[in-house]
């Protein structure tokens, strides 16, 4: 077939009007194509320290840890103490035996007055700086009132006591409320549930560290969330608990077990996990 100068018009239009489109389709790809950002940088300032540059690229990355799929979960890097079947991480403080504490319904409780070996228990396990969640519920039957009513506590390094108390509409001396630093130092507020309802504490504890010779450091420092209320803004201890005494840091203390008190009130615990810390690593 005889090319006219026509049909030899029409054949370059549509060569034309095909690359022009192929050229928006690839103008179109690239604009909705996501920006690819650097992971890192080589040529910022160093920052002060002079060890990392700003978005240094050679720095390392955290490590990856999958969270809980709510707050009672525990994350993929935590210890759990308690999961509701059994006391296999804890035993007595006083004779190292097992545990002889209710496991009952997917709680931890504090047995009856008067039976089994009595007294605290004691995780198996020793801690330093850690992260905590536990749950607790006091008595929904009120029986006494101010110390007595659903007493109890969480000892860090085995020491250093969080109250666990009934503070709702319970009056009792300040620094012994729920959620206080036993004998020092009140709550900033009372975020108690009524008794027999499941409350929280996310605590971050800080240890106090010690030097060769036994001088103190570093005081033992908390933070803690009662029921998701903020109760304590890294407070420091005076030292380790006591009662009608004041505290001091009168022994070198920088591990020790998580300790839970029996106060003689069935108090009980739940969905206890822990993660360990160092607050003393210089990135």
């Amino acid at each position: 077939m005889r090319l006219t100068p026509f049909l030899i018009l029409c054949a370059l239009a549509n060569l034309t009007i095909g690359s022009s489109r192929a050229d928006e389709a690839k103008k179109k790809a690239a604009a909705t194509k996501p920006k690819q950002h650097p992971t890192g940088y080589t040529d910022t300032p160093y920052l002060p320290g002079g060890k990392w540059r700003v978005h240094d690229d050679a720095r390392p990355r955290p490590e990856v840890v999958t969270p809980g799929k709510n707050a009672s979960n525990a994350p993929s890097d935590a210890i759990v103490l308690f999961d509701g079947k059994n006391a296999d991480e804890w035993i007595m403080e006083k004779d190292g035996s097992p545990g002889d504490w209710i496991v009952k319904d997917g709680y931890l409780e504090v047995p009856p007055k008067g039976t089994g070996v009595g007294g605290y228990i004691r995780t198996k396990r020793e801690f330093g700086d850690v992260q905590l969640h536990i749950e607790f519920a006091t008595p929904e039957k009120v029986e006494g009132n101010s110390q007595g009513r659903g007493n109890s506590g969480v000892f860090f390094l085995g020491a250093h006591e969080l109250q666990v108390l009934d503070s709702y509409e319970n009056e009792s001396y300040a620094d012994g409320q729920a959620s206080a630093i036993y004998g020092y130092k009140p709550p900033l507020v009372n975020a108690c549930r009524p008794p027999g309802e499941w409350q929280t504490y996310d605590v971050v504890f800080e240890a106090p560290k010690w030097d060769a010779e036994g001088n103190l450091l570093k005081k033992a420092y908390i933070t803690v969330l009662h029921n998701g209320v903020l109760t304590h803004h890294r407070q420091p201890y005076l030292g380790p608990s006591g009662h009608k005494s004041v505290a001091n840091y009168n022994r070198v203390l920088e591990r020790g077990p998580l300790k839970l008190q029996n106060h003689s009130n069935p108090t009980r615990f739940r969905n206890i996990w822990i993660r360990e810390l160092d607050f003393t690593t210089n990135d």
